[in-house]
């Protein structure tokens, strides 16, 4: 299954939600307009067709937004998927395999195209700003409008196809494509700026702008060969065969002999090209002979779950752990290898590691292997994080096992890509991250759903490791593989027991209801009627109508009824003067009220709102049987008109799409709606269940043993660190993601555990489902005999607003560990009293 982070999904909801709108309000538009108001000297023809096409706007404007809906989910979900490069290729074929592209078709084509191009003229600027947030969000590396998914020509796209549902006539469909084409480009503007004012509303950044330097000898990274470097050296540099370290050859890295340089026996006076291809040679030779020492280095210490067996080899028996970890760091006061500059490492040592730190036990190897100051910087630094990772508590020993056996391969990320410590969103960060949060929701290791993830966890470390561990793309494929494992585990757990079909059935009829209330709305528009009845019949008895039709069928005995009802409900306010018409009406009331009675029943709605419906339709009552009555004529056809709006059918679950929203119910009326037994079922939580109005006793072991870690920054706030020239404080620009407070319902992430305040007391949860449209959220707790806990997104908020759901984690592992190290090295780094600081290189 394809795993979608919710805060994507949630902001691609609300911002299809809001196409969807848009594209609503232009139909409506239309629908009345076309027609009405001819130009001077138009032809009659064309004033025909318009009228021919307001009726099939009318006619079909459901199937339209249905399909307008459909195209733009299609049309999203496709442009979210990974691009792959198109490899063109040629087969052998014959003249039966050849067909012909209908002129329809083509016509089709060029119409939603030009449809794109009018929106595009229209929006240029909002759509500029709506790519920024969109890669942003999307976590794209440039802000290509090409890969936001709400570009113009997806929207037209999505237009034309509606235009195709409206009408099969060609020149009607030219018509409502140039119409439309209009309409749209007057409404999008708008439409674009809502969807930007969203997303900043949900704290996302918009990706900024960032100079592409150009790759050359004086501007070249650390550990990265540029072209420049690698463009002479390719020929008669590295013919000589592999001498690298075991495993190097295989992988396509390792030294080679046969360089040139003064001793190489070539003699006479090299050119400034040879210069060049000898440094990029060497510059290749250092890369490869460091990649094949941390190949050597990780193939030994692979072995799943056996580090200890690595430090005992190294350091002698199990009983010198302790001691081994502190004789991985330097004396205090010695001289250190590498140079000026390099960082300071503690003299006390580290203890209590809950694996063996691999680059302090081979420090001097790296550290021979690596060329530059700032690498040797970057192994120290490293070196450090992995102190304060494996002696973080709030991971597991088994998981920490496992981040441990990463060690060198993040090493090697962070030697040649600087952002691994200034962005929370990178790959490799993520990742680590994702495995020890995800691990501190599970109570048991030896058995059950927690084996299972440990066990999954360790088979995608084993394919980092015995992969091209130094290619970022590796860690974003594996990440994705872990969600989706969690996103079917979590599944399959809360599916046995009947929760999420329970759960989906109440969302889909309340999504169900969301459509069928603005299908009636716009259809009881154009009738002059009271504002109460014009709020009551889409808002309230659309509910009572989806209920009875999707739970008894469309052309059960109770369907019809409530449809009968609503007719006669309008008629009933309607003047009746005559003997006979009243008398019809004294006849039908009693049948009505129960029916209003029972769907109102049904559905939960308040007592006190049905007083107050029924205080404004009495009195309604009394004053039609005063005022004469309409004309036969006008009587025949508005039953009529009645008939045809209360006759059109319900929605089916099956028509559903991503886009449609959520109606805002009350939560007190939606539990009404679940029975006894299904309540149980799903373990339903209602608001009554909890005290808001006492106070939340804080949780002393949120943070405890832990260093809190600023809210804003996510990091701490020292300045740079004397001496070292490696920032590894995190990007302001990056927020990091909220661990309480009401934006955490944003953020919830399957698999993750949280504290919940239930019964007056903390309780560990873990989130095992998010319903389709997010209004529901399932967690379990327990550990042998689960619980299960299930509650309404407005529940949920509420409880985020109180301060009554939190995360168990103040921050991720990667955050606390670079906090941490921050502090140490900024304590370690500061010049003793009375002596010069050291100088910056």
């Amino acid at each position: 299954m394809s795993f979608i982070e919710p805060r994507l999904r949630a902001a691609l909801d609300v911002a299809s939600g809001q196409l969807r709108t848009t594209m609503t309000a232009v139909t409506t538009e239309l629908s009345e307009s076309l027609g009405t108001a001819p130009q001077a000297g138009q032809p009659p023809g064309d004033l025909a067709l318009q009228n021919a096409a307001r009726f099939d706007l009318r006619r079909n404007k459901v199937a339209m937004l249905a399909a307008f809906d459909q195209t733009l989910n299609e049309r999203v979900a496709q442009e979210l998927k990974p691009r792959e490069e198109s490899k063109r290729s040629f087969a052998a074929t014959n003249w039966q395999s050849l067909t012909l592209v209908d002129e329809s078709e083509v016509e089709g084509q060029m119409y939603a195209t030009r449809l794109g191009q009018q929106i595009w003229h229209a929006c240029e600027s909002d759509l500029r700003d709506l790519a920024s947030y969109m890669a942003s969000l999307l976590q794209n590396e440039t802000a290509d409008q090409e890969r936001n998914p709400l570009r113009a020509d997806v929207v037209g796209a999505a237009v034309y196809k509606a235009i195709e549902v409206a009408s099969d006539q060609p020149e009607t469909r030219k018509l409502l494509a140039r119409e439309y084409g209009n309409a749209m480009a007057r409404a999008m503007p708008g439409c674009y700026a809502q969807i930007v004012e969203g997303l900043q509303s949900r704290g996302i950044q918009p990706m900024a702008l960032a100079v592409r330097q150009v790759e050359g000898p004086g501007n070249q990274l650390p550990g990265v060969t540029s072209g420049y470097a690698t463009l002479n050296s390719t020929r008669g540099q590295l013919d000589g065969p592999a001498t690298g370290a075991q495993g190097a050859g295989t992988s396509g890295y390792g030294p080679r002999s046969g360089l040139g340089g003064p001793n190489s026996g070539s003699g006479g006076v090299s050119s400034r090209s040879d210069i060049a291809s000898q440094a990029g040679s060497g510059a290749m030779l250092a890369d490869a002979q460091l990649m094949a020492l941390l190949r050597h280095l990780t193939a030994a210490a692979s072995r799943p779950g056996d580090l200890d067996s690595i430090l005992a080899s190294n350091f002698g028996a199990p009983d010198a752990r302790a001691g081994a970890a502190t004789s991985a760091y330097a004396p205090a006061g010695g001289p250190r290898p590498g140079g000026v500059g390099t960082v300071p490492i503690a003299s006390d040592g580290m203890t209590g590691l809950m694996a063996v730190n691999l680059i302090r036990a081979h420090r001097e190897e790296l550290l021979q292997a690596s060329t530059g100051k700032l690498d040797h910087m970057v192994i120290d630094v490293v070196g450090s994080l992995f102190d304060q990772i494996l002696s973080d508590s709030r991971v597991p020993p088994q998981m920490a096992r496992q981040i441990a056996r990463l060690q060198l391969p993040v090493l090697r990320v962070a030697l040649n890509d600087a952002t691994f410590f200034s962005s929370r969103r990178h790959p490799v960060r993520r990742f680590v991250n994702r495995i020890a949060s995800l691990a501190c929701a599970f109570e048991d290791f030896e058995d059950g759903p927690g084996k299972h993830f440990l066990d999954r966890v360790r088979e995608l470390v084993q394919e980092i490791v015995e992969g091209d561990f130094d290619q970022i793309e590796l860690y974003g494929a594996k990440l994705g593989a872990l969600e989706d494992f969690i996103a079917d585990q979590t599944d399959e757990q809360v599916r046995q027991g009947g929760t999420v079909a329970t759960l989906g059935t109440k969302e889909a009829e309340l999504r169900l209801q969301q459509r069928y209330m603005l299908q009636l709305r716009s259809s009881l528009l154009p009738l002059a009627l009271p504002d109460y009845l014009q709020d009551f019949l889409p808002q309230v008895w659309s509910q009572a109508l989806v209920l009875a039709s999707n739970r008894d069928g469309a052309d059960s005995d109770r369907s019809l009824r409530y449809r009968r009802a609503a007719r006669d409900l309008v008629m009933s306010v309607q003047p009746k003067g005559s003997p006979p018409l009243r008398q019809k009406f004294l006849m039908q009331l009693p049948q009505l009220m129960k029916d209003l009675k029972e769907g109102m029943a049904l559905i939960g709605w308040p007592e006190a709102a049905q007083r107050d419906f029924f205080s404004r339709l009495l009195p309604a009552h009394a004053a039609s049987l005063k005022t004469p009555p309409l004309s036969e004529l006008d009587h025949n056809m508005l039953v009529k008109q009645l008939e045809n709006i209360f006759n059109i059918p319900v929605p089916v679950p099956s028509t559903l799409s991503p886009s449609d929203p959520v109606p805002e119910v009350d939560a007190e009326v939606l539990v009404k709606r679940f029975s006894a037994e299904e309540a149980q079922r799903v373990g339903l939580i209602t608001e009554s269940a909890v005290d808001w109005s006492g106070t939340v006793d804080i949780d002393l072991g949120q943070d405890s043993g832990h260093d809190s870690v600023n809210s804003t920054t996510g990091d701490s706030s020292e300045a740079d660190l004397p001496g070292i020239d490696i920032d590894i404080a995190l990007s302001s620009a990056d927020p990091p993601e909220p661990t309480r407070g009401p934006q955490l319902m944003d953020h919830v992430r399957l698999g993750f555990a949280y504290q919940m305040h239930l019964k007056d007391e903390w309780q560990k949860v873990r989130l095992a489902h998010v319903s389709a449209a997010r209004s529901f959220f399932v967690f379990t707790r327990g550990r042998k005999h689960q619980e299960t806990i299930s509650m309404t997104a407005r529940m949920l908020a509420r409880m985020c607003e109180t301060n009554r759901f939190r995360a168990v984690e103040s921050a991720y592992l990667m955050e606390r560990a670079t906090h941490r190290a921050r502090r140490q090295l900024a304590a370690m780094a500061a010049p003793p009293a009375g002596t010069a600081p050291a100088t910056r290189v």
